[in-house]
Formats: structure tokens, sequence, C-alpha cells
């Protein structure tokens, strides 16, 4: 492998990048991104070897592209990159959103001179890894170990293409699994996407309040466990609910319904109901738990 081209050098595209150098399975790393002072100082932290604006030379003799920009940028970077890449070069993304991805990348194909070789060397990928931190200076070599990587390949992605991201992402010590676009965004929207809107909703709402000030003031551990996702990047998780605007909302309205039958036994003193709720939420957080330590 001679070079590979990261979009987006931030928290995830950055500990990619490290993550291979520290495993002695970095070639030239090369980083392309709006912000040109967030590129110097991947270069000044060792994250990429280089910084390009030309599409053409980033591009040249490219092995791997990784897309690690908020999703709404991605149709804009598939565009711009169609026109210069090498009948080898594999593409990928770690978006948290997939069926917008596919979306994406089959009206992309449309452009290229050879669209089905296109879709051949489209992977599609999610990194379940993160922090509420944001940025190149948040990444780490070691974020990814123990963590799972969901690759979504497409109907036409060639078996080379789905070899060569599983194994990077297995070089950065991450745990590769693959399901299709749609199981993923369900998925997620139920299990990552919620809860940070809901983190969101609570600090919001509290914010908003006359005495703001008093109830900061007195929140505790309890308020900062939940809300702590609450901290992460506004811009990439306005992109992640439109994305994935669809599954958000259905499972918005079964969170709504929980809501619900949790005001209904309020309302009603029924402490019975609530301890069966509670007692059933807190086994299968424990077992979740449990599962997760072994």
């Amino acid at each position: 492998m001679n070079k590979i081209v990261i979009f987006g050098v931030g928290l995830i595209g950055g500990s990619f990048a490290l993550a291979l150098k520290k495993a002695g399975a970095a070639p030239k790393i090369v980083g392309v991104g709006r912000n040109l002072e967030n590129l110097q100082t991947a270069i000044n932290l060792g994250v990429i070897d280089e910084a390009e604006s030309d599409m053409a030379k980033a591009l040249a003799n490219a092995d791997l592209v990784l897309i690690a920009t908020p999703v709404a940028q991605t149709p804009k970077i598939l565009e711009a990159i169609i026109p210069h890449l090498a009948q080898n070069t594999v593409v990928t993304d770690a978006g948290s959103t997939k069926s917008d991805i596919a979306k994406y990348i089959i009206n992309a194909s449309k452009k290229a001179e050879n669209p089905q070789h296109f879709l051949n060397q489209f992977v599609g990928g999610h990194p379940i890894a993160g922090a509420e931190k944001s940025g190149v200076t948040a990444a780490k070599d070691d974020l990814f170990i123990g963590k799972n990587v969901v690759l979504t390949p497409n109907e036409n992605t060639s078996a080379v293409s789905l070899k060569l991201v599983r194994e990077l992402w297995q070089t950065t010590g991450a745990n590769v699994s693959e399901m299709t676009a749609e199981v993923h965004d369900q998925i997620f929207a139920a299990v990552s996407h919620l809860p940070h809107l809901l983190a969101f909703a609570l600090v919001n709402d509290l914010a908003n309040r006359p005495n703001a000030k008093q109830l900061f003031d007195f929140a505790a551990s309890g308020f900062r466990d939940f809300t702590r996702i609450a901290g992460s990047s506004p811009e990439m998780w306005r992109d992640i609910s439109l994305a994935n605007r669809n599954a958000l909302l259905n499972e918005l309205e079964a969170y709504q319904s929980e809501i619900s039958a949790l005001q209904n036994l309020l309302k009603n003193e029924d402490s019975q109901g609530l301890q069966a709720m509670f007692e059933h939420a807190s086994q299968a957080r424990q077992a979740w738990q449990k599962e997760r330590e072994k």
C-alpha cells in the first residue's frame, strides 16, 4: 500500500491514521479538509504526513480514501474525487448513517466513467467509537481497540475492496462486522442517535428556564452521566439526525409511548407498576453491562 487519503482529519479520521501508524501499517497519509489550520495541526502532531488542497495530487496513487467528515459533506466529496480515482482506489466512509450514504453512492456513480466499477470500489463503514471532544487534537491511537466497526457493503462491492477495508480496521484493533445499511440505521437510531437527541433536549430544556443557573449549580453525577453526550459536535449530530430522520422519528414515537406509560403510573401512584418497569430496565442494563465485560 502506497497512500491513504483522509477527508476530515478529526477525531475519527485522525485516530484511524494514528492507529495505523502505531501498528506500523501506515503508508503515506494525506489529509484533505476545509480547515487549513486543522490540517497543519495534524501535521505537527504527526497524525498525517501531508496536507493537500489539489484533488488530483491528493488522490494520485492512492490505495484508499477515507471520508470521515460530517455526513452532509459526503455528496460533494464524492463528486470531487470521482474524476481522479484510479482503478484500484478503494473508497470508504465513517459516517454514522448508512442508507443515505448508499443513495449518495448510487447518485455519484452516474457521473463516473465506469459506474459499475465505482460501485465496486465503495465500502460503507461506521466505527462505533468516539468522544464528546472533536477535532484532531482529540485523536488517539487506541480509540478503536476493542470497539465495533460496522461495514455496509452494497450488492456491488467487490470482495477485494471489502477485504482491504476490513483488514485496515482490524489493524486498528477494532472488531469488524457486516450488515445492510437499512438494518444499521434502524439499530443505531435506537441505541445511539436517540440517546444523543434526548441528552441535547434535556440540557436545552434546563438551559432555557429562568432558573437555569440554579439548576446547573446543583446538577451532579446523574445529570453528568445522562448528558455527557450533549457535549458532542452540534454540526455532526444535526447531520446525523436529518440523515436518519425516518428511523429516528419511529424511535421518538416509541420513546414517547414509554414516557406516557410512565406518566400514567405516576398519576395513578402505581408503585407496583413503577417498580416492575424499573426492575425490568435495571436487569436489562445490568445484563448488557456484564456481556460487555466478558
